[in-house]
């Protein structure tokens, strides 16, 4: 079986103000298994977003390769859904038509000649988002509310149910708990992990908080800058072994030893500034 992502001797680089190239990601090998939870670190710059994009199909390497599912990238396509941190929802449209629409438009280019299939269909769908909004902690009352009805927290399980909905066999998710609160986040941590292990989707999962990319992922891939080369993988390490509630000096020593390898002279400081926003699981 291939890899859920693979990516061979990839670069990326863009056209700077006078006009030379600026190395984003440079060489990059990694290979993604089926139901993996990756988290992806790395200082800021690094090319974290970028790889992510890469996945997506949104960005196009200038060397190497990108295949998902064992073919190679592209374009966007329902193999991979997408939680930007930014909630990428539309202001017009209800929580339920935020859910549904993508749905919709993918189903509506098989169905809309025959209108008494489609109107089933659009049935069928909105059943389907009213499950995937119970399972993300919502409730039905919620399913009429505008976007800014709703708290960060709610507008953000609207937004991996918008994703989750299309049935991806990856999901990849872009700091997507860094603007909400302690609270906020420690609930979302929960529902994602929980979301994982019921479906087996595969996640990449990038953040800036090294804690939680530990506790999380089942696998930590660091990425760091070399200079005007670009970033590479520094450090690829298995964490299936660490949960948040593991011993703690077992979860500060990986901490430190992935900013080490992700941050030079920064070793514990993040684990000892960043407030740890995860529940027991």
């Amino acid at each position: 079986m291939a890899p859920a992502v693979q990516l061979d001797s990839v670069c990326v680089g863009f056209a700077g103000q006078g006009g030379e190239t600026r190395r984003v990601l440079n060489g990059i090998d990694l290979e993604i298994r089926s139901g993996e939870f990756v988290s992806v670190v790395g200082q800021t710059g690094c090319g974290k977003s970028t790889l992510l994009r890469l996945i997506l199909g949104e960005t196009k390497p200038e060397a190497g390769r990108v295949r998902v599912e064992g073919i190679v990238r592209s374009q966007p396509d329902r193999r991979c859904g997408y939680v930007p941190q930014k909630y990428s929802l539309f202001p017009d449209k209800t929580v339920l038509g935020n859910i549904t629409f993508g749905l919709e438009v993918s189903e509506s280019r098989s169905f809309w000649l025959l209108r008494s299939i489609h109107r089933q269909k659009s049935r069928e769908i909105r059943a389907l988002a009213m499950r995937y909004l119970e399972q993300t902690g919502l409730h039905e009352s919620d399913a009429h509310k505008y976007p800014h009805q709703l708290s960060g927290g709610m507008q953000q399980r609207v937004a991996i149910a918008q994703a989750l909905i299309l049935n991806p066999p990856i999901l990849l998710m872009d700091e997507a708990f860094s603007a909400l609160d302690p609270l906020t986040r420690s609930g979302m941590q929960q529902l994602i992990k929980e979301l994982w292990r019921e479906s087996g989707t595969t996640i990449v999962f990038v953040t800036h908080n090294t804690r939680e990319a530990v506790c999380l992922g089942t696998r930590v891939v660091a990425l760091a800058r070399n200079g005007v080369q670009g970033s590479s993988v520094v450090l690829d390490l298995d964490t299936k072994h660490i949960e948040f509630d593991s011993d703690e000096e077992k979860i500060q020593s990986v901490v430190e030893r992935i900013e080490c390898a992700s941050q030079p002279g920064l070793v514990g400081m993040q684990a000892r500034l960043v407030p740890t926003f995860a529940p027991d699981f």
